[in-house]
């Protein structure tokens, strides 16, 4: 099982969307405060649909809380917009760590200075990023698809 997680989200459509990739594809859910809404807001709860409920989903109040949950630290990936590497040349294994920032600024460089493995999603240069839905989804689509890879 997949472990995505969210440090600082802003958005709750956002969040909900990603709860429902997760739900989708049974990943767990890390969410770290502080939020740019509440955890019960409606439009989150509209883009989670019905599936919130079957969303196995862990709350921190820090960073530090979340880091302490980690069994392997080297299988926790940061993504970057910064970052050299692309998520493309890496090989996921099952129960790894797919770390995404808040929308507005990403991660801060206290948590990308916590691991070594920080990586990038090829884009354009007419644009400065994807929205994180987007990013968590080719992410989360491209390890479970080299986890079943490894199953056959």
């Amino acid at each position: 099982m997949l472990n995505i997680v969210l440090v600082e989200p802003e958005i709750p459509n956002n969040t909900g969307n990603i709860g429902r990739l997760c739900v989708g594809t049974e990943s767990r859910l890390h969410l770290i405060h502080p939020f740019g809404f509440v955890i019960n807001d409606k439009n989150l709860k509209r883009s989670g649909l019905d599936y919130w409920v079957h969303l196995d989903v862990t709350e921190y109040d820090t960073v530090d809380e979340w880091v302490q949950q980690i069994p392997d630290l080297s299988r926790v990936f940061l993504m970057s917009s910064r970052a050299t590497k692309s998520y493309l040349e890496t090989e996921f294994q099952d129960g790894d760590w797919l770390v995404f920032g808040k929308e507005s600024v990403g991660l801060s460089t206290d948590v990308l200075n916590r691991f070594e493995n920080h990586l990038t999603i090829p884009m354009s240069k007419l644009i400065r990023s994807f929205n994180i839905a987007n990013s968590v989804a080719f992410v989360v689509g491209e390890a479970k698809r080299q986890i079943g890879l490894k199953k056959v």
